[in-house]
């Protein structure tokens, strides 16, 4: 019903591309194993499918406290799984302490970071996390800058840009037996929103 705009259209080398510019039909003869049929760019603005909120309040040489919220903006009638979102802390935090409304925290000093991991996210929800975290009398040095949050997540039977295969037919003559089968996946990419 309506058109999207792709940028940068991959395809594998098995696809015909003549066939695919004369009547939009991807043809191919698929090699073994798994493989990326098609990879593309969305041109338009998207917003992001997890959105966090981050207040961040670090009290002078005693502790950091921090409020967390994420919100799906997808529809409810998808779920994004294993949601993994992780939060910086300074170097000489300790003794973290938290309080989720799902899902499960850790704290991991190596990483310098808190682990938050919601198995489940339905579309159109929000959670949220609070966490306190030690530090100790001696004045650390200054922040260098303050780095970002990171999401990490996976949406099944999701595509952000709305394309979808109407149609699949697959012409087998050497007996094999085939089943027609789709399947969309939206994954994260280089996915990090600023802290205040």
């Amino acid at each position: 019903d309506k058109s999207v705009d792709l940028e940068d259209v991959k395809f594998h080398q098995c696809v015909r591309l003549s066939r695919f510019q004369n009547d939009r039909t991807i043809s191919f003869i698929p090699p073994d194993g798994e493989f990326e049929l098609m990879s593309y760019r969305l041109s338009t603005h998207v917003k992001p499918l997890i959105w966090i909120e981050s207040v961040i309040e670090r009290h002078d040489h005693s502790r950091v406290e921090y409020a967390i919220r994420a919100r799906s903006q997808f529809k409810r009638r998808s779920t994004a799984n294993n949601v993994e979102i992780f939060i910086p802390v300074p170097n000489d935090a300790d003794s973290p302490k938290f309080r989720t409304s799902t899902g499960t925290c850790k704290y991991e000093p190596e990483h310098q970071r808190i682990v938050w991991s919601i198995k489940s996210f339905p579309g159109g929800k929000d959670f949220s996390m609070r966490a306190q975290m030690s530090l100790p009398s001696v004045e650390s040095e200054d922040e260098e800058g303050k780095p970002p949050i990171q999401v990490k997540f996976e949406i099944p039977y999701f595509t952000v840009s709305g394309i979808q295969v109407r149609y699949l037919k697959i012409v087998e003559r050497s007996g094999y037996q085939a089943l027609p089968w789709v399947r969309y996946i939206t994954q994260h990419g280089d996915y990090q929103l600023r802290t205040m």
